[in-house]
Order: structure tokens, then C-alpha cells, then sequence
């Protein structure tokens, strides 16, 4: 049975074949790639014979396992939460079900979303579908891993600093990470909580437009959620790009950029130009203090939300103590992963008496100098464009014990995530034989310009 590739043709399909083919997809390639820590076979066949009506009726969803489901567990890829079953589900979560849209499963991630290859996880690797020697990125990298392979047509994703962007970029899809308090957190495990998003991930623009208007909204269980509007962002998918300004920033396509990965970039751009948009180079200085910026609050935001992991509550690991002391110290230390404990202890010196000061609060003051630098800079320009990786998937074990490395991964995304804006992965080519993506930002609250700007490049690019 051959298989959609859009949700658009989906929608033309009995909710039962789509089921049913997603499950066989997962069963034929899951062994080895490891994309699904939990797929819900016998719920979805259930849900897949009700009527479903909506602009999801009937497709199969994947869901990061760091967002709260009633169906299975919701592990955040940790011995800490290996049996936790969620008593109620995200607020993300009930809109993807009130659109009509079926859950197929959880999908496997870094440890909490704390890493950029998904190799730290608890529970073993997702490996790239285009070479299974090498990472699907992270942390979302199961959900990307299942649309990249066919497995699904959508899922949802967590991006905190590039957690959505950087796998969809290594493993060819779309990626979205929306605009700070653009979508809901109700019921997504916290790891940076003035960063976290959840974002959608397809094979399309106009799929992501698509999801991202389901999830996307006030939601009064989460007061940082904005009560703007919505746009119906899938109109402006096809819209033309006549005279769209492009932001470039030079410091974008620095010595670290691997050079192949930045000629596929650059010739998506001047394509973009000759379509009509208007190249502006531009500079932004403090983009090499976004790593350091974003890393420091992060961790800091990380220590604090991971103090409730204290081994009462959660369905924590069972331990023998002698008292109340030795069991929080013998469950933190069985349950959390490596780069979770590297986390808890830089955040916590961070916010130490007589360092939080220096570190904290400095990171914070020019988080908001990165902020202003973006907002200057969309007084220019309506996106602003280039990498989203410096390089390629990278080898499996190639980073895993080089935290400094890891974390430099995410150098072209954490900006974004810094300034709070929304930024996307589109495929872009190919360099090395691997796939490329080309990250597309906009101001605050203004997805639906990437979103024309993407589909644009998409429609440029079609066929090639």
C-alpha cells in the first residue's frame, strides 16, 4: 500500500489505513533506527475507527515523550520517570485530538531534552534514517527520525535551543520552533522554562503551517502563552516573495561553518533572490555570546525544575535508605543520565550565593542585548536566514563524551532561542551526501512570513 506524502492527500484516506500503515512502517524500519521508545497500536486501531472530523481527521501523530499523555507512559527518556504514567495530558496534546489527529506513540529524545545527538538517553540511540551510522541530532531526534522515515507524516517536538531545528535540519525535514509563548506548555516537561517550545515537525511547509495552527494559542493553564490571534498561517504558504527582504548574517557563515554546508545554504538563498526577495547582509555581533547566554540560563533554569525529582513522587526508582537524606541522594544518583547531572551542577553554581550575580543575572542582561540586537535588525528586514548546523549528522560516539563540542552543535540556533523568536528548518540540498537545512527566522509573534518565505524555497527547490 503505497503511502501519502502530505497530510492534504492523507485526509483523502480512511483513518484505518493510515493507522495500519504507519504501524507497519514502524515495525519495518524501527528495529535498528530506534525512533519510539512506546507506540499505542491498540488504542490507535480503536481511535482509527471512530469518526474523525478536523483538520487532522485521522492521521497518525508522534509525540516527543517529554510531553504529558494520558495513553502510556511519559518517561523524558529517564530512569527517573521509567513507569511514570501521566494522570492528564498536555494542553498541546487535547488540541491535536480535538483536530481530529490520532496518537500513535511517544518517540525517544535526550535525557529531559538535554543534549543535541538524542545519545542520552536512557533508554539507547535513534540513529539517522540516511545513514544509520550517524545521529539524528537531538533532542528531539525520535520525532524527527519518524517523519524523516516515513514512519509518520507529523509529530510534535521540544525545542529549547535548537532541539527541533538541528535534527530536522540533519535529517531532512521540516522543523518548527514558534515564538516564546506562541504554544502552550501545560504538560511538557520543563528543562529551560523561558525557552521552551513545542513545535511541529512534517515533510512539508504547508503540513507544518498546518499543525502549528492546531497547537498554537492562549491557553489560560499557561500564563506565558500570548492571547494574540492565530493567523491561518497555511494561506501565506504559496504567497510570492517579491521584494521580501532576507536578512544574511555574516556571522552566520563564520570559520565554523563547515564550507559545503554553506555553499548548499548560499545557493538556496540566491535562489530565493532570483525569485524576487532582496538579500541584505547583515551583523550581529553578539552572536558567538548566545552559547554562553543560552547554556548558563538553560542549566540554571534546568537545576531548579529538576529539584522535584526527589524520589517520592514521579514513580521514582525504588531504593534502600536509611533516611530522607540518603534516598534523595541514591535515587538522583540511579535515575538521571550523565548530561542531566552536568546540568544540576552547573545551574546550581550558577545560582549560587556569591555567584549568581556574576553568572545568572550577567547571562540575563545580555540576553535582553540580544533581544534589541534582533528587533534592530527586523527594522531591516522581514526574516533573516542562513544554517541552521554548522555541519552535518556527525558520527555516533563522536561528541557523546565532549560536552563543550555537543553544545556547540547548537551555536546557529540557540541565537533564536535566546531572543525568544520563531525560526524554522527547511531542507535545503545536500554536502557530503548528507541532508542540509536552511533556518528561516522572523520577529516575534510573525510565523507567517517564515512560513512564506520557507514554502517559497520549498517550491523553488521541488523535484530537485
Amino acid at each position: 500500500m503505497g503511502a501519502p506524502d502530505t497530510i492534504e492527500a492523507a485526509l483523502r484516506v480512511p483513518a484505518r489505513e493510515l493507522v495500519e500503515h504507519s504501524l507497519e512502517r514502524i515495525k519495518e524500519t524501527d528495529g535498528d533506527m530506534h525512533a519510539f521508545l512506546e507506540v499505542f497500536s491498540d488504542s490507535a486501531r480503536a481511535e482509527a475507527e471512530k469518526k474523525k472530523t478536523g483538520p487532522l481527521a485521522g492521521i497518525p501523530v508522534a509525540i516527543k515523550d517529554l510531553i504529558c499523555t494520558t495513553e502510556g507512559h511519559t518517561t523524558a527518556a529517564s530512569r527517573m520517570l521509567e513507569k511514570f504514567q501521566s494522570p492528564y495530558e498536555a494542553t498541546v496534546i487535547t488540541r491535536l485530538k480535538q483536530a481530529g489527529a490520532i496518537i500513535i506513540g511517544k518517540t525517544n529524545l535526550d535525557e529531559y531534552a538535554m543534549g543535541s545527538s538524542t545519545e542520552y538517553s536512557a533508554f539507547g540511540v535513534t540513529k539517522n534514517p540516511h545513514d544509520t551510522t550517524r545521529v539524528a541530532g537531538g533532542s528531539s531526534g525520535g520525532s524527527i527520525a519518524a517523519v524523516a522515515s516515513g514512519q509518520v507524516l507529523a509529530a510534535l517536538g521540544t525545542d529549547t535551543g535548537g532541539s527541533i531545528r538541528q535534527p530536522a535540519s540533519l535529517c531532512g525535514v521540516v522543523g518548527v520552533k514558534p515564538t516564546y509563548g506562541r504554544v502552550s506548555r501545560f504538560g511538557v516537561i520543563a528543562y529551560g522554562s523561558s525557552l521552551d517550545q513545542v513545535g511541529p515537525v512534517t515533510r512539508t511547509v504547508k503540513d507544518a503551517a498546518r499543525l502549528l495552527e492546531v497547537i498554537a494559542g492562549h491557553d489560560e493553564r499557561d500564563a506565558t502563552t500570548s492571547d494574540l490571534p492565530v493567523p491561518r498561517y497555511t494561506d501565506y504558504c504559496g504567497k510570492p516573495i517579491m521584494g521580501l527582504r532576507i536578512g544574511v548574517p555574516k556571522e552566520f557563515f563564520s570559520e565554523g561553518v563547515d564550507t559545503d554546508v554553506a555553499a548548499v545554504v548560499k545557493t538556496a538563498l540566491a535562489a530565493l533572490e532570483k525569485a524576487g526577495a532582496k538579500l541584505v547582509e547583515l551583523s550581529l555581533p553578539l552572536t558567538a555570546a548566545a552559547v554562553p547566554v543560552y547554556f548558563l540560563i538553560a542549566k540554571a533554569e534546568a537545576s531548579t525544575n529538576l529539584a522535584r525529582y526527589d524520589g517520592l513522587r514521579f514513580s521514582a526508582p525504588a531504593v534502600q535508605s536509611a533516611n530522607l537524606l540518603e534516598r534523595y541522594m541514591k535515587t538522583r544518583g540511579h535515575g538521571f543520565g550523565p548530561e542531566v547531572k552536568r546540568a544540576i551542577l552547573m545551574g546550581t553554581y550558577a545560582l549560587s550565593a556569591g555567584y549568581a550575580e556574576a553568572w545568572y543575572a550577567q547571562a540575563s542582561r545580555v540576553r535582553t542585548l540580544i533581544r534589541r540586537e534582533y528587533e534592530e535588525a527586523f527594522k531591516q528586514v522581514d526574516v533573516i536566514a542562513g544554517p541552521v548546523s554548522p555541519e552535518v549528522a556527525f558520527k555516533i560516539g563522536s561528541k557523546a563524551n565532549d560536552p563543550l563540542a555537543m553544545y556547540l552543535a547548537d551555536a546557529l540556533t540557540v541565537p533564536f532561542s535566546v531572543a525568544g523568536i520563531p525560526a524554522l528548518s527547511v531542507p535545503a540540498g545536500a554536502a557530503h551526501g548528507l541532508p542540509v537545512g536552511l533556518q528561516i527566522a522572523a520577529p516575534h509573534f510573525k510565523e507567517e512570513v517564515m512560513f512564506q518565505a520557507a514554502a517559497a524555497h520549498e517550491a523553488l527547490t521541488a523535484g530537485n
